[in-house]
């Protein structure tokens, strides 16, 4: 609930790169891109494994989603989102 509470006050999105946890790894400095954008939450990382991708997997998916955003991967990520929950 406290996330839903973040997205309505503006610092979280519904979707973005989902925030880091202490189990990051190293942040590489191409990676640095990804720090800029306010998390979200839901994600490419979410609906593609989660925990069971490893840290390089998760930078991969959240550099592909800052590189090819788009209304329609918004979606995307939204509709393969809602069955997860």
């Amino acid at each position: 609930m406290a996330q839903l509470w973040n997205v309505l006050k503006g610092d979280m999105s519904w979707w973005d790169p989902a925030p880091l946890s202490r189990r990051s790894g190293t942040i590489q400095a191409v990676q640095r891109r990804r720090l800029r954008m306010r998390p979200g939450l839901t994600c490419l990382w979410a609906i593609s494994g989660r925990d069971r991708l490893d840290f390089d997997t998760w930078m991969k998916l959240d550099m592909q989603y800052i590189d090819n955003w788009s209304l329609a991967l918004d979606w995307k990520i939204i509709l393969r989102t809602v069955p997860k929950c």
